[in-house]
């Protein structure tokens, strides 16, 4: 974002000379006082000027009756996970008034390593909307995970000073941290001045403690009242999060109080276009939030200048002079529809998205799995008692269960009857071809094949299924189309979704993208799939730190007791 000349701003907050925009007959929602304010707001460039008074500009917008608001700050996304660039995400979520984004490139990062970061810092450079970037800090997320690339902490010093970076993202590896593995600790040095974001799932006590003596100030992993409680107890900012999966506003909107909310802010992590389209994104939280009990107030500072102060983004949160010019023009507190959004005081349009340039994508052909046949997805062992994953719809922590499944020629099959569906995850970076195999309960799968290349954190090839054949179908067509989403039954693609940017985003826009998820949910359901999102929830099975399988150099270990499965 270019500043004006500073004798222009002060020229046009005293009146001397018109403003660039004025914006006329609207209220302003004071996110400090709670008042509604009269009066015109001044912009100059992109930064506002004057409030409260009466201004000439250059440009009159008139807003008589709306209610205007501070642009919406998602504290923490990958863009990834929309599915699309981010020149494409930006034109999906911007209209609904989200004018910063705080994303960690993780997943492109486990994939393509710097490669990844540095496309996301030059597309920042070029977004209407303010992409601000923390950089990755656990790739691969734990030592028993297969990625495309591993950075450590000389490899981020580089970016540590760019304009678009605020600090260290999500620090993963919570182990790590309390025990002060070599790797993390020097990555907690390297930015022990700068914000270091967190995600420590159910840790508590003298655990939370000692990650928080790291340096550790944000975290949006907290899952219920009392898990959030004790962390902002303990000095951490909530973010709360509502994605495609993990969806903890429910729980924690008794939170969202005027007394807690300069210590909450808003995330959406993880939500696809499809999600978006149907539901919306901080706009959704907004709504659900008021529509939950919460004063609109705590709720409105939440979604800005909560988070504009937990980052550091001392310009932005406030419909102020001398703040930056991201406004959202309202017609009502508790519907949140965004009527108008100035972004950096420019009106956003898809002219304005049309006219910007964009960047080539990276991380073509990284989808490089071994070739798969039916007889890749046999699970061995002698014992019948077996790790099964129980999936909590909402969520990506996972439940611990175990079924006794006894093996059939060497094999043991997955089961319709009892819902234990077999699932793989297949080694796709070129590295060492592993296949490994469990079991999960909870996708109401009865007939062939989900497959996805989007498969957190490392994202190798994760495949579900009661067929072999249809199985090995899946994870081949993922191959030719460079990563994606792929449906099969009776040895026939039903859908599919082309992800070519490192096996995660699409080259088409979000539109395109959203019509493709249809098909592909139309699709699952034929299957028996009763999972709302089924292939974000896919990519939620294979998350590491928490209790289920995952996939490592010697095959499948079960997490809670480290054994060796196949």
């Amino acid at each position: 974002m270019t500043l004006p000349p500073l004798a222009d701003m002060i020229d046009q907050a005293h009146g001397r000379i018109p403003a660039d925009v004025v914006l006329r007959g609207g209220r302003v929602l004071d996110l400090v006082t709670g008042e509604f304010l009269e009066g015109d707001v001044a912009i100059c460039g992109s930064m506002i000027v004057g409030t409260c008074e009466a201004y000439e500009g250059r440009e009159v917008i008139d807003v008589s009756g709306r209610i205007l608001v501070p642009g919406f700050i998602d504290t923490h996304l990958h863009i990834e996970s929309s599915l699309v660039t981010p020149f494409e995400f930006e034109r999906c979520v911007a209209p609904r008034g989200i004018t910063t984004a705080i994303c960690d490139p993780h997943e492109i990062a486990n994939v393509a390593g710097i490669e990844g970061i540095r496309y996301f810092l030059e597309a920042s450079a070029r977004m209407l909307m303010d992409l601000r970037v923390q950089l990755s800090s656990c790739v691969p997320s734990t030592e028993m995970e297969t990625a495309g690339a591993r950075l450590e902490a000389e490899d981020l010093l580089p970016f540590r000073d760019h304009p678009a970076v605020i600090g260290l993202a999500e620090f993963m590896n919570y182990p790590g941290v309390i025990h002060k593995d070599a790797g993390a600790m020097a990555k907690l040095e390297a930015w022990r001045s700068r914000h270091i974001d967190g995600h420590a799932p159910l840790v508590s006590g003298l655990d939370l403690n000692a990650y928080l003596s790291a340096g550790i100030r944000t975290e949006h992993e907290a899952t219920s009242a009392r898990e959030a409680l004790e962390k902002l107890r303990k000095g951490m900012r909530i973010l709360i999060r509502e994605g495609s999966v993990s969806k903890d506003l429910e729980a924690l909107h008794s939170l969202i109080t005027e007394r807690n909310s300069p210590y909450i802010a808003f995330c959406t992590d993880d939500r696809n276009p499809l999600d978006i389209a149907e539901h919306g994104h901080l706009d959704h939280m907004i709504r659900t939030a008021i529509g939950r009990g919460a004063e609109p107030l705590a709720v409105y500072r939440a979604a800005s200048l909560s988070a504009a102060e937990a980052f550091g983004l001392k310009d932005r949160g406030q419909i102020a002079p001398g703040r930056r010019a991201d406004i959202v023009v309202l017609d009502d507190l508790a519907d949140c529809r965004a009527q108008m959004v100035f972004c950096g005081g420019m009106r956003l349009t898809e002219e304005a998205f049309a006219r910007r340039e964009t960047v080539p994508p990276v991380a073509r052909g990284s989808v490089k799995p071994p070739k798969i046949d039916a007889a890749s997805f046999r699970t061995g062992g002698n014992r019948v008692e077996t790790p099964v994953i129980g999936i909590l719809p909402g969520k990506i922590i996972t439940q611990h269960l175990s079924a006794d499944i006894p093996p059939v020629d060497g094999d043991k099959r997955p089961d319709a009857s009892r819902d234990l569906v077999k699932i793989a995850v297949i080694e796709r970076h070129g590295k060492n071809g592993n296949v490994a195999t469990g079991f999960v309960k909870g996708f109401g799968l009865k007939d062939g094949a989900i497959a996805s290349t989007v498969c957190h954190d490392h994202h190798n090839i994760a495949v579900v299924g009661m067929d072999y054949g249809d199985m090995a179908l899946a994870a081949n067509r993922l191959k030719e189309l460079e990563g994606g989403f792929v449906v099969v039954r009776g040895g026939e693609v039903l859908a599919e979704l082309a992800l070519p940017v490192a096996g995660l985003m699409s080259l088409e826009p979000f539109e395109a993208v959203k019509t493709s998820l249809e098909k592909l949910r139309a699709a699952a359901r034929t299957l028996g799939v009763t999972l709302e999102e089924p292939f974000l929830q896919l990519a939620f099975l294979a998350l590491p730190v928490i209790p289920h399988l995952k996939i490592t150099d010697r095959g499948m270990v079960d997490v809670d007791r480290f054994e060796l499965i196949s």
